[in-house]
């Protein structure tokens, strides 16, 4: 079988999936592409959260690319001014809630952006000036528990207002527009 491959910058307010079987009116993935039978989000990224998504028919390399070998990194914007204090803990691990337990986080790399990253605007604003400054950060893991970005930067008193990822292994957002989708021969992890 010719497995088929896909990048897809996805934007807020959609699910990473192509079926949504309960009643509530949902955005899903389908709405941008005539995907192939058999296609899935290698990964997800939660409905408020947007950017690279890989899509697949090979199940074999959607378990590759979620394993704890490849790195996911993502851009955040933050609630208030994040500071190095706080950048040293989410490196070194922090404890978050999951599936009822607490987990600690594994070490990670983290770092904050000097920049605003020009990502385009979001679909919905985010707020405006008015609720105090905000800032980004960029923060790369390889294990991918629920909300797990944004338990780490609510954990050490920064709430996630903004998550993006921008790269999947060697694989980056670059330029790809919000919504746009691009298929590839493979994935080059």
């Amino acid at each position: 079988m010719n497995h088929r491959h896909f990048l897809i910058h996805k934007p807020y307010g959609y699910l990473s999936q192509f079926k949504y079987e309960l009643k509530r009116n949902k955005k899903l993935l389908g709405d941008f592409f005539d995907f192939p039978e058999g296609i899935m989000a290698i990964g997800r990224l939660d409905e408020d959260s947007e950017g690279l998504l890989l899509l697949t028919t090979d199940g074999k390399v959607s378990d590759f690319i979620c394993s704890s070998k490849v790195d996911k990194e993502y851009y955040v914007q933050v609630d208030g001014i994040i500071n190095e204090a706080a950048i040293s803990k989410i490196k070194n691990g922090v404890e978050i809630g999951f599936e009822g337990t607490k987990y600690t986080t594994k070490p990670c790399q983290a770092f904050i952006l000097e920049s605003i990253p020009n990502l385009g605007a979001r679909a919905k604003k985010i707020r405006d000036e008015r609720h105090g400054p905000t800032s980004w950060a960029s923060i790369t893991v390889n294990e991918g528990k629920f909300r797990q970005v944004r338990k780490m930067t609510a954990a050490v008193g920064f709430p996630t207002l903004r998550l993006v990822r921008v790269r999947i292994g060697n694989i980056h957002l670059n330029d790809l527009q919000s919504g746009q989708v691009i298929e590839v021969p493979e994935f080059q992890i």
